[in-house]
């Protein structure tokens, strides 16, 4: 789940981090003076190149161009809400996140003594400027661990350090996968402000967190997409049949070619690639974590009810914690129980891995072609497009 910059912010003011004084248009007119700061909000980045960020110089600005904002859209995404702030006076900008690095598996700290810019660019033409600290699991850091990496001094260093340690202890508490604030800005009077914060938090988090309110139970409103069909509805109450594993991240789209495939980067390169071979999606969904029989297969029925729908792809990367049969019999499962044959169904499965000799006897039961794991995730995506004789 992506908080929008306003509620993450509102988050950040109640654990005692400074933010610009600010207001939503439309509940009541800034108890602050011009000039304004208007910003659109969406759930992405890159606005203020999009357009999404505009300033106001007086009140009759802030109502033409707030009102500008919301009857239009940004990077695709409707405008809903704009965030009216102060604008800062600045006298430094840096960079500041928190995120999950699976590669490493732990969260790690990156600065940035040069904020309100392209990280990914900067770290390309001066790495240096980049720092980056890995917390010990169960530890955390230090105060002297964080002024190490900091390239301020004085009282703004100790200042600075006792911040970040309080950023981190918002982004661990929350479960989220990433907290970055971009620009942390120190102002001309002396304070740090948080100018610009992006915020995810675990989507099977969010049940530990009902402190969080309406910002969960309005998930829907709060992203500013649009509201979820009926198909996806009944997507998140199959996934929430039981605690076992994911069957019900799905977002429904247009085509015809129903998708059950892995999470992550791996379900976003397939899907990707399916498009690229002229295929259309039906939906985007994503499976894992050992997911039960019963919900692969009411998943499944679920797809094969969409109109137009006649073939589905089952594609997935290696599994470890996803064992390949149990997919199997869920997806023939479903198959047979909607009254079809699943060797007509299934254009391609691909999921090498854990149990997948016991998933492929599954498959050839029923005469289902299965590719191993020296097919790759694009093969599969041609083949579930353009068939096996490509």
């Amino acid at each position: 789940m992506r908080f929008l910059e306003f509620q993450a912010k509102r988050l950040l003011e109640f654990h005692g981090i400074k933010t610009p004084r600010s207001v939503l248009y439309g509940e009541k007119m800034p108890d602050f003076s011009p000039p304004y700061v208007l910003k659109a909000q969406i759930p992405s980045g890159g606005r203020g190149k999009a357009g999404g960020v505009l300033f106001a110089e007086n009140d009759k600005e802030l109502k033409d161009r707030a009102d500008s904002l919301l009857k239009g859209s940004i990077k695709g995404f409707p405008v809903k809400h704009v965030l009216v702030e102060e604008k800062l006076r600045i006298e430094r900008e840096f960079f500041v996140s928190f995120m999950i690095d699976a590669s490493v598996k732990r969260e790690i700290l990156i600065f940035s003594s040069e904020g309100g810019v392209d990280i990914e660019e900067l770290a390309k033409k001066e790495p240096r400027k980049i720092r980056r600290l890995e917390i010990r699991p169960f530890y955390g850091f230090q105060d002297y661990e964080v002024r190490e990496i900091l390239d301020v001094t004085g009282k703004n260093l100790l200042k600075l350090s006792s911040l970040i340690l309080k950023l981190y202890r918002i982004f661990h508490e929350l479960d989220a996968t990433i907290l970055e604030v971009n620009p942390l800005v120190l102002t001309e009077d002396g304070y740090f402000v948080v100018a610009d914060v992006h915020l995810e938090i675990e989507d099977e988090a969010l049940k530990r967190h009902p402190e969080l309110g309406d910002m969960v139970s309005h998930y829907e409103e709060f992203i500013g997409t649009r509201e979820m069909t009926e198909m996806e509805k009944r997507a998140r109450e199959i996934d929430n049949l039981d605690h076992r594993g994911v069957a019900g991240r799905f977002i429904e789209f247009d085509g015809n070619l129903g998708l059950l495939i892995g999470g992550g980067g791996a379900s976003l390169t397939v899907f990707d690639a399916i498009r690229k071979y002229g295929g259309k999606p039906a939906n985007y969904c994503e499976i894992g974590g050992n997911p039960s029989v019963k919900k692969v297969a009411e998943l499944t029925k679920l797809l094969l009810s969409k109109p137009g729908v006649e073939k589905i792809a089952v594609i997935m990367n290696v599994v470890s914690n996803t064992r390949v049969d149990l997919v199997a019999r869920g997806v023939i499962k479903g198959i047979l129980e909607s009254g079809r044959d699943p060797k007509d169904v299934i254009t391609v499965f691909r999921i090498p891995g854990a149990w997948e000799d016991e998933g492929f006897k599954i498959l050839k039961k029923y005469g289902v072609k299965y590719l191993t794991r020296e097919y790759s995730l694009d093969d599969a995506a041609r083949m579930a497009v353009q068939g096996w004789q490509s």
